[in-house]
């Protein structure tokens, strides 16, 4: 009898033991699927145009994760980077789209004409270091296509995410002058 009670008393030890590491597994694999704040290896001369290429590409970042809150909390932070810069009044109009959207696919639709609108910005800016790549993949919308911005070469599709990470190519490059 007492053999068994020790025997049970370990596997209890045991049992909570790996419980606590379950749980701690658990927590950290809720923190894989956050979005950390994007580094950007851009520099531009206006600040506040530096800024809001900064919160899009955490937008992106966050639709290549497939995370939908991650997604809208960037889209809440992009907005007043937008708002102090002349002629983005139709970026803040589909960049509330996306904050005020239901599902992730929809944020995903508004992201192309967001996209749309922040390629013909930024390449108007002045950048002075790094490049800014025009990336696009023809499956996106349906088979419409849709462009987007990054700052690293290699593809990380935000219209599809893990379904298809790297489906696309680059159009252009937008050099520092």
């Amino acid at each position: 009898m007492r053999k068994l009670l020790m025997f049970a008393s370990c596997l209890a030890i045991f049992a909570c033991g790996n419980s606590k590491q379950e749980h701690a597994d658990a927590h950290t694999e809720k923190k894989e699927n956050t979005v950390p704040v994007a580094e950007v290896p851009v520099k531009m001369k206006d600040i506040q145009v530096q800024n809001a290429y900064t919160q899009y590409i955490r937008l992106k970042d966050a639709l290549v994760s497939s995370n939908f809150e991650a997604a809208r909390e960037a889209s809440v932070g992009l907005q007043p980077e937008l708002k102090p810069i002349a002629g983005c009044e139709t970026a803040q109009s589909l960049n509330a789209k996306i904050s005020e959207a239901k599902t992730l696919a929809e944020q995903r639709k508004h992201f192309t004409s967001l996209s749309e609108d922040m390629i013909g910005l930024f390449k108007n800016a002045t950048l002075v270091t790094g490049k800014i790549y025009v990336q696009h993949c023809p499956m996106a919308n349906n088979g419409d296509g849709g462009d987007w911005l990054s700052s690293d070469e290699k593809i990380q599709n935000p219209y599809y995410g893990d379904e298809m990470l790297e489906c696309g190519n680059i159009l252009e490059e937008i050099k520092a002058k």
